[in-house]
């Protein structure tokens, strides 16, 4: 059985819907501005047996309950624009949405992890017309979603393809080399916000 239960079959409308919206939001923002939000939108669901580890790896138990409450992440999204700026543009219009509701923020653009990750995180509340785990008809569905530049995207991926690679000959070399690259990285996101900000001044 699954670990999402019945709930499972919701999981990717819910998840279609909410890439559909913030589509939709990006296109009014494109109209209004002349130029784009973002970059890239992408969306997945947690896989079962991946979900199964993460409720094992914390002592949870193996319900829909632990899947979809406990854990929030069972519905991901990540957007993924060209300027620093636009990343809090996107928080700002996400949060002015009426069946969005953000609950969580953690902001690593601004204070970035000791590794050198940069992105910023929220968990956000979805309401669909999907019973949820508490029986409630509209239903509330959790969403993590990361936003980031091209270039955290970017060294997050190197970052992550080194996490799971485990025959790695110099990992602390490495890791250092991230970080720096890291610092390098978000040194011309900056630069380049301001450039874009001297253009717009002209």
């Amino acid at each position: 059985m699954s670990i999402y239960d019945k709930y499972a079959a919701y999981l990717p409308q819910i998840l279609d819907e909410t890439m559909a919206q913030i589509r939709e939001i990006g296109q009014a923002y494109q109209e209004k501005n002349g130029q784009k939000l973002y970059e890239h939108l992408e969306g997945r669901v947690k896989g079962e047996e991946s979900m199964t580890q993460k409720c094992k790896k914390k002592g949870l138990p193996l319900t829909p309950e632990s899947a979809l409450l406990e854990n929030r992440d069972a519905i991901g999204l990540r957007i993924v624009c060209n300027f620093i700026d636009d990343i809090y543009t996107c928080i700002d219009l996400l949060k002015k949405q009426s069946n969005f509701k953000i609950v969580k923020e953690k902001d690593y653009i601004t204070d970035a992890k000791a590794n050198g990750y940069r992105s910023y995180h929220l968990i956000m509340v979805v309401e669909t017309p999907f019973e949820d785990v508490h029986g409630n008809k509209p239903g509330q569905y959790f969403a993590e979603i990361q936003l980031r530049t091209i270039a955290m995207d970017t060294w997050a991926s190197l970052e992550h393809e080194m996490k799971y690679k485990h025959d790695i000959k110099n990992p602390e070399r490495i890791s250092k080399e991230l970080k720096r690259v890291a610092d390098e990285l978000a040194s011309c996101d900056v630069s380049m916000q301001t450039i874009r900000q001297l253009i717009k001044e002209g």
